[in-house]
């Protein structure tokens, strides 16, 4: 039964931890990667669809990314999105691609990116310690209902709260790449 809700908050927790790196993907730093824009949200025929399901995106030179849509009519929709980001770009539409060019980050743009970093680390934290707190709140069901003792009960409670310290250093370790990469000049 332990076993079992071990391997449950280790996924779900893996899962909190691959959301983050996915979300942080999407912070720029000074180079251009396509991972920047490809999980925008773009208004397709009355639905948000992702860039990346509307066009190729890709890094033709180290400070740029060109934005191919599969649909034309779809130009404005995804220049309309990339401006209401919060990417802070401005796309260059010639009627069949955009360009986004990445300028040099500011020291004040860093800070607040890191800022943001920061935030979205703290949401990862939270979300790993709910996941902790909803499978305590399991085993001691289990245990309420004579499934567990109550050793095995302090038992999972310890190592739920180990495997919860080591997914917070996970996310920390994450974090502090990543302010890194965006402080680096």
């Amino acid at each position: 039964m332990i076993k079992e809700t071990m391997k449950e908050a280790e996924t779900k927790m893996n899962g909190a931890i691959g959301a983050l790196e996915t979300d942080l993907s999407g912070i720029r730093t000074g180079h251009a990667s396509p991972a920047l824009v490809e999980r925008l949200q773009v208004e397709y025929y009355g639905a948000p669809t992702s860039l990346l399901q509307l066009a190729t995106i890709s890094a033709p030179e180290p400070r740029q990314l060109l934005i191919r849509p599969f649909d034309p009519t779809t130009l404005k929709a995804i220049e309309k999105a990339i401006l209401a980001s919060e990417l802070g770009l401005t796309p260059n539409n010639d009627g069949k691609v955009i360009r986004l060019n990445i300028p040099l980050l500011t020291e004040e743009r860093r800070r607040e990116l890191v800022k943001i970093v920061h935030h979205r680390l703290e949401e990862a934290r939270i979300a790993v310690r709910n996941i902790r707190r909803d499978l305590i709140k399991d085993l001691k069901d289990f245990e309420h209902e004579k499934m567990i003792s109550e050793d095995d009960l302090k038992t999972g409670e310890e190592e739920l709260q180990k495997l919860t310290d080591k997914k917070v250093e996970e996310i920390d370790a994450i974090g502090e790449r990543k302010e890194k990469e965006i402080m680096e000049v």
